[in-house]
């Protein structure tokens, strides 16, 4: 059996001896948990290790392994550049993943790399795995910022390369948890912080890795988690193979969540698909969805699919009521795909002769124009959840305390700059949540 084991690597700095000078006794637990991963992996005798790291090369629509024969790196950026490490690619490997996700038709090579140096989100695992065992080859690389079932396919297509070679693979999955468990810590509190990373520890102690690919982005984004893609690449590796799920430690006394989880493989299980699971359940939700379109929804949608397989801007249909002709407003049509954005494209004042017209014209815009994301594929059509925001014309307020993120959405501008944000969006929860964000979109600084 190619892969033999997977692992959960937080990588806080501060665990060096030579970087925490001392605080590093305040996460032993952590240390502790390194160790004994360390141990397992020397017993496993893997000729490769494979780490996924979020301080890696990252791109948004690409997974990024790095290149090349070596690589060197040290802790010089956390005052400790004596602390360095050298270490072999695995070359073969590196190219038969890269060859099997171009396969597979998604996005991943050697290509763009920004930092031929070890990230210390690499560099952490390989400390403590040394302590123990050294005779192996590494591949490094990044996830990317496409939806949690492409993370959990490009895990599939790295399963895949290492069989077909006969590589005997131990993965780490390099990534803390949420970053803002307490109000002292660097980043803050939020209260779906300590949500995350109870919902995560429990995935990790269970085994069933439905709950990486379930992770719902209101809980993951305001925690703000660095792992989690991390960890859903892996749980792609170990697609339909039995494993002895155990979480080793957790702890977060910096204000920062580090859980060390360990995955022994034990053999085949074919009930393990939970990418085949999650792609079922997506695909009811969305059928469930479709049958309670409103006729705005179905506009935006006949628009996109017309559009999309014939490269024109189809007529208006017939069957529109007639209230929509009757009417100008701005309006916002969003795309998503297994829950991710795939597009969002809107005006805030009308700029067409009628509200039909303004539908259309963005959901062209949203499909084919959004700088964010690539043009929308017909093979893609199928999976596409829509909506439409209708906008009332702005008012201006003189306090914050007017408003309702769940009934009123903001503009903010200075000078030509100008961010726009819906209401009633997943996870904004507060007026001064919206601001920031618009802000933010903006270019407006905090302190504005």
């Amino acid at each position: 059996m190619s892969i033999l084991a997977a692992y959960i690597f937080p990588h806080p700095p501060i665990v060096i001896p030579e970087i925490g000078r001392g605080e590093e006794k305040d996460i032993s637990s952590t240390t502790e948990g390194y160790m004994e991963c360390a141990r397992r992996i020397a017993a496993e005798k893997p000729d490769t290790i494979l780490i996924i790291s979020p301080h890696a090369t990252i791109y948004s629509d690409y997974f990024h392994i790095s290149p090349g024969k070596t690589a060197s790196g040290d802790f010089s950026a956390f005052r400790a550049g004596d602390v360095s490490f050298d270490v072999d690619y695995d070359e073969e490997l590196i190219s038969a993943i890269s060859g099997t996700a171009e396969k597979a038709g998604i996005p991943a090579g050697t290509l763009g790399e920004r930092d031929p140096s070890i990230d210390h989100g690499t560099l952490i695992p390989i400390y403590f795995i040394s302590k123990e065992y050294k005779d192996f080859k590494v591949v490094r690389m990044g996830f990317s910022g496409l939806p949690a079932i492409t993370q959990y396919r490009m895990g599939q297509c790295i399963a895949d390369a290492a069989n077909s070679l006969g590589r005997k693979l131990v993965v780490i999955a390099s990534g803390d948890l949420s970053h803002k468990l307490k109000d002292d810590g660097p980043y803050g509190y939020n209260e779906q912080g300590p949500v995350f990373d109870k919902m995560v520890t429990g995935t990790m102690a269970s085994g069933d890795f439905s709950g990486f690919l379930d992770m719902p982005a209101s809980v993951s984004e305001p925690a703000a988690e660095c792992g989690l893609r991390s960890f859903q690449i892996m749980s792609g590796i170990l697609d339909k193979l039995d494993v002895e799920p155990e979480l080793l430690s957790y702890e977060g006394p910096f204000g920062v969540g580090y859980g060390v989880a360990s995955f022994k493989v034990t053999g085949h299980d074919p009930s393990r698909n939970f990418g085949d699971q999650y792609i079922t359940r997506d695909e009811k939700k969305r059928k469930d969805i479709m049958s309670d379109e409103s006729d705005i929804v179905k506009l935006a949608r006949y628009t996109v699919e017309n559009y999309v397989r014939t490269g024109a801007v189809p007529d208006q249909p017939g069957d529109i009521p007639d209230g929509l002709r009757d009417q100008k407003a701005g309006a916002f049509v969003s795309l998503h795909k297994f829950d991710a954005l795939r597009g969002c494209i809107g005006t805030f004042l009308p700029t067409t002769e009628d509200l039909v017209s303004e539908i259309m014209q963005n959901a062209v815009s949203a499909c084919s124009e959004d700088p964010r994301f690539a043009a929308v594929r017909e093979d893609e059509l199928d999976d596409l959840v829509y909506s439409v925001d209708i906008l009332s014309a702005p008012e201006h307020i003189n306090s914050k305390d007017e408003l309702d993120p769940k009934v009123y959405g903001v503009i903010v501008t200075r000078g030509s700059n100008r961010g726009l944000l819906l209401p009633d969006l997943e996870g904004v929860d507060t007026v001064d949540a919206q601001i920031s964000i618009a802000k933010a979109k903006a270019g407006i600084g905090e302190d504005t």
